[in-house]
C-alpha cells in the first residue's frame, strides 16, 4: 500500500513552501490529491520521491543496462496507447504552465514526436523490453524519454545499409528525409525537430548507441560527439524554461 504524506511534510522534503505547493497543484504542476473536498491536501511519499530525483540520470541507466527491467510504473509506459494518454496529461499540466519559454504546443509536439518514434521503429523489434521510459518535471523545465529499442543505426541501416557508426545514423536522422518506399517523402520526423528546437528557447540532448548530439536555439550545425559508455536504443532530454 502507498504511504500517503501530507503536505507540510511534502513541504519539508521538496524543500519549497507549502504555499508554492498549492500553486502547483492549482497549475497542474505537481497535483495533490484529497481525501474529501474539504479535507486537507495529501501526497503519495513515492510521488514526492519521484518528483525530488532527477529523471535523466535514472532513465540513463535504464538504457545502459545490460538487461531490461521495467522502470517504476509512473515512468513507464509499454504500449503507445498509454503513452499518448500520458501526454495528453503532460499538455494539461502544461496549459497551466506560467511563463513558458515556448509555446506549450511546440514542447508536446517535439516530444510525442520523440516518443512516437520509438514504438513506430521497434514494432515488433524490441531488444528485450517495449515500451518506453517517460518522465517530466515541469518545475525544473524539463522531459525525458528513453526506450531499449535497436536504436537509430540499425533502423537507418534497412533503407541506407551503407550507414556503419552511430554518429553517421545521427546525422542522417537529423538531416535527410528518407523511405523504404519511394517516393514518400517518410523519415521527417526529428527533422522537424531539429526545425522547432532551433527556432525556440529549448535545448535537446538525444543519444543512441555511442553518439550524442546536443541542439538548441539559433544551432544552425549539429553538434554529434561521442557518447561512453553508449545506450542500448535511444535516450532525449528536452530543456524548456519556466518562471
Amino acid at each position: 500500500m502507498k504511504k500517503v504524506i501530507t503536505i507540510s511534510e511534502a513541504s519539508r522534503r521538496l524543500g519549497v513552501s507549502i504555499k508554492t505547493l498549492r500553486r502547483w497543484d492549482k497549475n497542474g504542476i505537481f497535483p495533490s490529491f484529497r481525501v474529501s473536498e474539504k479535507s486537507h491536501r495529501y501526497y503519495f511519499e513515492q510521488d514526492i520521491d519521484l518528483f525530488g530525483k532527477d529523471l535523466f540520470p535514472l532513465a540513463e541507466k535504464w538504457v545502459q543496462r545490460k538487461k531490461g527491467v521495467e522502470p517504476e510504473s509512473s515512468l513507464y509506459c509499454p504500449t503507445s496507447d498509454i503513452f499518448q494518454s500520458r501526454l495528453v496529461h503532460m499538455q494539461n499540466a502544461l496549459i497551466k504552465t506560467e511563463n513558458l519559454s515556448s509555446p506549450f504546443s511546440l514542447i508536446v509536439a517535439i516530444a510525442g514526436e520523440i516518443g512516437n518514434n520509438s514504438f513506430d521503429h521497434n514494432l515488433g523489434n524490441w531488444r528485450d523490453l517495449p515500451g518506453i521510459f517517460f518522465g517530466y518535471n515541469l518545475k525544473k523545465g524539463y522531459i525525458v524519454l528513453a526506450d531499449r529499442g535497436q536504436g537509430i543505426l540499425k533502423t537507418l541501416q534497412r533503407v541506407k545499409p551503407e550507414l556503419q557508426t552511430h554518429t553517421e545514423a545521427l546525422q542522417v536522422a537529423f538531416t535527410e528525409i528518407i523511405s523504404g518506399r519511394a517516393p514518400e517523402s517518410r523519415g521527417i520526423g526529428l527533422k522537424y525537430v531539429r526545425k522547432v528546437v532551433s527556432a525556440q528557447a529549448l535545448s535537446l540532448i538525444l543519444e543512441t548507441g555511442d553518439a550524442q548530439v546536443f541542439l538548441q536555439q539559433g544551432d544552425q550545425e549539429l553538434s554529434i560527439s561521442e557518447k561512453i559508455p553508449g545506450v542500448h536504443g535511444c535516450i532525449a532530454l528536452i530543456q524548456f524554461h519556466t518562471s
